[in-house]
């Protein structure tokens, strides 16, 4: 009998931690940083807080003590260094690819990074991709100026050996490319970065950092990805944030993906001072692993997958062959 009861008020005792700890981390806030990185609207990295966008895209983890902020993309996990919401991008670090410190270990890329083209990110303009050590008798490797005079129907698809990076590598000496081939070309879609690695040893990607001062030359190169992204602004979203009307957080109802202000206590369709406009349904999953979040990270996972069957034609700039040439 004893041990019955002692069963009973185990159990009960359990139940009564476990749904606590799920009704306070359901109505808890969103979280606005991971580490050092501020996270503001439209992003999120709790289930329902930012635009549905960017849901289940970045990723908070927990390593040695430290929070390090991660996006995910169909080639695999990136640490994020830096997120600008004044000049909307991310800067984003490809642990694969080359730097100055890596020295004569050219070593090969089997998974470069690569983006969703159906999310609301872009790779920037402003990256530059240098690609080492490259077959000749594959890729056109001239000196871009010359080569564009004499052959302009073919000048997007060269690997520039005249770039400006290749003779000038940040944080680099000029004797640590000595007798090895640096070329300079921007893929139009990841596919072309990925017949690149197969005829060049490996690659580079460098993005122009800017300083912030005026007038010209305000800009320095420095190894990295810039990732740019749309900040969805909508008209409900600002009166949500109002601090007159209650100063709620932009997010989403995890089930309907419809807009929702965070009032903390209470969600609202509208503000967090329109008692009218109370929305009962839990909102935000805070530090829980839910079956929406699963779902979303298979059904994630499903249309990767269904484009990169889909794509099946291989993609040509800058790489010579005579089954598909494109230039």
């Amino acid at each position: 009998m004893a041990n019955n009861i002692s069963s009973s008020f185990c159990f009960y005792s359990i139940c009564i931690i476990y749904f606590s700890l799920l009704f306070t981390s359901t109505h808890s806030k969103c979280r606005t940083s991971c580490g050092e990185i501020p996270i503001n609207y439209p992003f999120g990295i709790d289930d329902g807080c930012g635009s549905p966008y960017y849901r289940h895209i970045l990723v908070c983890s927990e390593t040695g003590g430290s929070a390090r902020l991660e996006i995910r993309t169909p080639s695999g996990r990136y640490p994020i260094r830096n997120v600008s919401y004044s000049d909307p991008h991310l800067l984003v670090s490809d642990p694969y690819m080359w730097t100055c410190r890596d020295g004569d270990d050219f070593r090969p890329v089997s998974r470069p990074f690569s983006l969703d083209t159906s999310t609301h990110f872009r790779l920037s303009p402003q990256n530059d991709y240098l690609f080492f050590n490259c077959s000749r008798d594959d890729v056109i490797m001239e000196a871009r100026p010359v080569f564009c005079d004499r052959f302009p129907e073919q000048c997007d698809s060269t690997c520039d050996t005249s770039s400006f990076l290749c003779r000038h590598l940040p944080e680099c000496d000029s004797s640590v490319l000595s007798g090895r081939s640096c070329c300079s070309y921007y893929p139009k879609r990841s596919e072309s970065l990925r017949m690149m690695l197969k005829h060049c040893a490996t690659y580079a990607s460098v993005y122009w950092r800017n300083l912030g001062i005026t007038p010209a030359f305000n800009q320095i190169p420095e190894y990295g990805i810039r990732v740019d992204f749309d900040i969805p602004v909508t008209t409900r979203c600002l009166w949500c944030e109002d601090g007159r009307k209650g100063g709620g957080t932009c997010g989403f109802d995890t089930q309907t993906q419809d807009f929702l202000c965070l009032c903390g206590k209470a969600n609202s369709t509208t503000n967090c001072k329109d008692h009218n406009g109370d929305h009962s349904r839990p909102a935000v999953v805070a530090g829980t692993v839910s079956a929406v979040t699963v779902t979303g990270a298979f059904v994630g996972a499903g249309v990767w997958y269904v484009r990169k069957l889909r794509s099946k034609a291989p993609v040509t700039h800058g790489v010579q062959t005579n089954d598909n040439r494109l230039f």
